[in-house]
């Protein structure tokens, strides 16, 4: 049994606590989450692989767009599997319009039996009416068209060109 605590990234704190069988998929725990927080369930969504700094890497999709067999999805991944120890850590976006974003971490694993899972253990808030806005701000990239260098300094002034000439 698998106790995980889920955080949504708001301002205010909203926490869900969830106990679950070890060896849901995670299209099972991606279903108990959404629940948790009130949200139907039927959107896109995923997990994302980090390490213990929340950064983001591979992504397990709920469903694998690449040929049938290949490729991860929720459905193919076991959580005692994919969270194997205490204090692993998942990122998990729900609703790919809206990006509700949420940090799942493993607090506990028992080798307790408890037929009635999934089960909410503790609630912590209320999950907002509008999702919180996000900046996305990419790492600044030397890509060759800096502002540094004019492109009209190396071919000559293109304002002066005369098109008719030719």
């Amino acid at each position: 049994m698998y106790k995980i605590r889920v955080i949504l990234d708001t301002k205010e704190d909203v926490i869900r606590t969830i106990l679950v069988n070890d060896n849901i998929n995670l299209e099972n725990l991606h279903s108990t989450i959404a629940k948790a927080f009130g949200f139907g369930g039927k959107e896109m969504a995923s997990f994302y692989k980090t390490d213990d700094e929340w950064n983001q890497f591979e992504e397990i999709p709920l469903f694998s767009m690449e040929e049938v067999g290949e490729g991860i999805s929720m459905q193919t991944c076991i959580l005692n599997e994919t969270l194997s120890k205490q204090n692993n850590k998942l990122i998990y976006v729900y609703d790919f319009l809206k990006m509700w974003t949420f940090y799942t971490e493993v607090i506990e694993i028992s080798t307790e039996n408890n037929d009635n899972l999934p089960q909410i253990i503790l609630t912590v808030g209320e999950v907002p009416s509008e999702t919180p806005k996000k900046e996305f701000i990419a790492e600044k990239m030397d890509d060759g068209f800096s502002d540094d260098e004019d492109i009209d300094n190396e071919f000559g002034n293109f304002d002066d060109f005369d098109y008719n000439e030719y």
